[in-house]
């Protein structure tokens, strides 16, 4: 069973840039489609991005393509999201999750992590 930490949240301004990470443990993350979620206050969580196993195929909600990327390092167990030109509508708790099923990655991911605050102000 895989467990999740993410880092890199804080405080940015608009414009700016964070790169969040998440160490995966108690498992071999090339096993495992990774991904990101992000919930605001007061909204359900929603999809970010993901990526498969080797990383050959991602995917990105409409509302942050051309600003974030996910990339893995299988060989260090960490998945990276990388947040250009952030808006305030971007701050949320962002959450990195794995599943063994490709098709549940986007949707129901069975592992996730404990979440990492970012704020952009304005």
């Amino acid at each position: 069973q895989v467990q999740l930490v993410e880092s890199g949240g804080g405080l940015v301004e608009a414009g700016g840039s964070l790169r969040l990470s998440c160490a995966a443990s108690g498992g071999t993350s090339s096993s495992y489609a990774m991904g990101w979620f992000r919930q605001a206050p007061g909204k359900e969580r929603e999809f970010v991005a993901a990526i498969t196993k080797s990383g050959v195929i991602i995917e990105y909600a409409d509302s942050v393509k051309g600003r974030f990327t996910i990339s893995r390092d299988n060989a260090e167990n960490t998945v990276y999201l990388q947040m250009n030109k952030l808006k305030p509508e971007d701050t949320a708790v962002y959450y990195c999750a794995a599943d063994q099923w490709v098709a549940k990655i986007t949707t129901t991911p069975g592992y996730w992590g404990q979440g990492t605050q970012v704020t952009v102000s304005s």
